[in-house]
């Protein structure tokens, strides 16, 4: 059935806050490194401790890169400094008839490029390369990940890569992660993505993610909090923001792109348990912790009788068809009757009648009521609601001697399981195996009961 996760995104979200919260969580950590280790990438290797923040312990998850592969990502002093210090610059260089512009964005260094492409370094032995959507996908598809890990990073890096393209006017396939950021954003994707899996997260709620203001500074120049890729995928994918009075980034691309491709819900039910809690730690310092809070729910286990309200409506009938009547009955069952008889009755002047009784739904009520009477000759109905008590149930499909039959199983107060057959089962199987229709109800029943004992 798979679990659901709650992520409390009060600091925002970012790669590296959402691997180190999943791996809080109950992540195996053996199964991350192993995955990590496989990527076809170098100049990088993770870490993964214990932190205090704010005196909660939280989980630390750090992709150390080498010199060639820093971004700055975390140096407080780079993303922040004076205006002067992070005045933007763009190069452009001219050779013979190949024209090259390029531009880094924040967070994963993408590029662009017009003309022709060309390798270039903006310092000594700092060679960079450049890599599109495709090639970061084939490194995903070469690491040793479950089927489910390797389409959930796919779709988080597809997010990001169509987020950049918006926010620098060109197509997808323009788009290029420099190696310098790839590294560390592929890692944390592929990262979050095998904790994912490992967790067996199927449901994601994320009621609203904290965001800064202000200016952030990327390698070559400075731009607005949300950062135009956040904004843009918060735009495709309809994220909650909610902008705080926090001067700094809270909300990363990548962690932007992770909340969007696994949220599947947006509001927390109305009363849940909490199964497990994980926290994460983010780098940044600012006037609030930077914690990422996961936590498992679940619903609290009902008890075997449930109570709800269900409608009866009935009226007596003295001048309809036998005919009309059953086409009556099967009207009401399509348009959602849960049940519809008949009950001979005796009327004035000792006329023989029949009373047309209907449990439904208060919300079936108009309907079936305009049923009744455009298809009867009554002139009145009675309505009341009434309380009542039902078994749950689960219909299941189980093999048996006689063949694949559909039953439905109950759960009496006391835990013990009654199962029935379905008539459409016990009828078919009667005449496949040539027995009686009574002797196919008993044999699936007793074989049924067997197996959910």
């Amino acid at each position: 059935m798979g679990n659901t996760l709650y992520l409390e995104c009060s600091s925002g979200i970012s790669g590296d806050m959402a691997v180190a919260a999943l791996l809080d969580l109950g992540a195996d950590q053996e199964v991350l490194k192993k995955a990590v280790a496989s990527l076809p990438v170098e100049g990088c290797s993770i870490e993964i401790s214990r932190v205090k923040k704010s005196g909660l312990d939280a989980c630390d998850f750090l992709v150390h890169l080498d010199e060639a592969h820093e971004n700055h990502d975390h140096d407080m002093e780079y993303l922040h400094g004076t205006e002067e210090q992070c005045r933007s610059h763009v190069h452009s260089h001219d050779q013979g008839e190949g024209h090259h512009t390029h531009t880094h964005f924040h967070g994963e260094y993408m590029h662009t490029h017009e003309g022709n492409s060309h390798g270039h370094s903006h310092e000594a032995g700092a060679h960079h390369t450049h890599r599109g959507l495709q090639e970061v996908l084939a490194i995903i598809s070469q690491a040793e990940l479950s089927g489910r890990a390797k389409e959930t990073a796919v779709r988080i890096f597809t997010i990001l890569a169509e987020a950049e393209a918006k926010a620098h006017g060109v197509p997808l396939e323009q788009v290029h992660f420099h190696e310098v950021g790839a590294v560390d954003s592929i890692v944390d994707i592929v990262a979050a993505a095998v904790c994912l899996d490992d967790l067996d997260i199927t449901e994601t709620v994320i009621p609203r993610i904290c965001e800064g203001r202000g200016f952030v500074r990327c390698q070559h120049g400075v731009i607005p909090v949300p950062v135009p890729a956040v904004v843009n995928i918060a735009q495709a994918n309809q994220l909650p923001l909610h902008l705080t009075e926090t001067e700094g980034e809270l909300v990363t691309p990548t962690g932007a792109a992770i909340a969007a491709a696994i949220r599947t819900k947006e509001q927390l039910p109305e009363s849940f348990v909490i199964k497990k809690t994980g926290i994460g730690a983010g780098k940044r310092t600012y006037d609030r912790p930077s914690l990422l809070r996961a936590m498992l729910i679940g619903t609290k286990e009902q008890p075997a009788v449930k109570h709800d309200c269900v409608c009866r409506l009935e009226t007596n009938i003295d001048d309809c068809t036998g005919e009309t009547l059953g086409y009556v009955m099967e009207r009401l069952f399509e348009a959602g009757a849960r049940d519809v008889n008949y009950t001979p009755v005796y009327m004035k002047k000792n006329r023989p009648a029949y009373q047309l009784n209907v449990i439904c739904s208060r919300e079936s009520v108009p309907e079936l009521e305009s049923i009744i009477f455009r298809e009867t000759t009554t002139i009145g109905i009675r309505k009341m609601e009434m309380e009542r008590a039902v078994l749950e149930r689960s219909p299941e499909t189980v093999q048996t001697s006689l063949g694949e039959a559909e039953v439905k199983v109950c759960t009496l107060p006391s835990g013990e399981k009654r199962c029935y057959p379905e008539y459409a089962a016990a009828e078919r199987l009667a005449a496949k195996n040539g027995i009686s229709y009574q002797d196919a109800f008993e044999q699936i029943k007793r074989e049924t009961q067997e197996k959910f004992r």
